[in-house]
């Protein structure tokens, strides 16, 4: 398997690129070794819908919560498919207990697209302007929220082989992959921004349920 290291790009200092080279890594468990265009679209968006949390905060299944009449997954799922692009939900990771990692890789083994954008089950008033603009970025892409790197974000399909580099590693930390694959900010428009919330609580719940009612 083929890991990336980091070298020293010519012509600018701390521009750096990735390079592909062989080291020895402990093997991938069997569900997480690559089986690309196993299924899936063959278009050259996809959008994914991780669901396949454990929930442990909020205590339930948050996808299935019901927020304004309608389901969080439901919210999230409207906004994307009016994207126009194919919609996969994620509801069970290949490799489990990994964080979103675990869902991305999931949405790399089931997809042909060649441009892959994540949302989060939890985020339902994420807008599709904001689906839109993640797709149709150049190279990684992760929203700049006021924890890190957030949903939505999106991946190019050869950053799967830095997928497996971090779940091989262990290191699951979301930022910390941003990181790997030097990322760009994704900046949303500052005139919603409800459209960021992660509603991982019951507290944050109730709050988004008092302000879809006006309260």
């Amino acid at each position: 398997m083929l890991f990336f290291v980091q070298k020293q790009v010519a012509g600018g200092p701390g521009l750096e690129a990735n390079r592909a080279v062989p080291l020895n890594r402990p093997p991938l468990p069997a569900a997480a070794r690559p089986r690309p265009g196993r299924t899936g679209s063959g278009a050259a968006v996809q959008v994914f819908i991780l669901a396949g949390g454990l929930s442990s905060r909020m205590g339930r299944d948050k996808a299935r919560l019901r927020l304004g009449g309608r389901a969080l997954l439901t919210w999230v799922r409207t906004a994307a498919r009016a994207t126009g692009w194919p919609v996969r939900v994620v509801w069970r990771d290949a490799v489990p207990r990994c964080g979103p990692l675990g869902g991305v890789w999931t949405a790399f083994n089931r997809s042909r697209a060649r441009r892959l954008v994540f949302l989060s089950c939890d985020q339902p008033f994420v807008t599709t302007d904001l689906i839109r603009q993640a797709g149709r970025a150049k190279g990684p892409v992760f929203t700049r929220t006021a924890e890190g790197a957030g949903f939505p974000f999106a991946l190019d399909r050869d950053a799967q082989l830095a997928v497996a580099q971090a779940l091989t590693e262990k290191r699951f930390s979301l930022q910390a992959f941003a990181e790997r694959v030097h990322a760009r900010n994704l900046r949303p428009a500052k005139t919603f921004p409800a459209q960021l919330l992660n509603l991982n609580t019951p507290a944050e719940f109730e709050a988004a349920q008092r302000w879809t009612k006006g309260g």
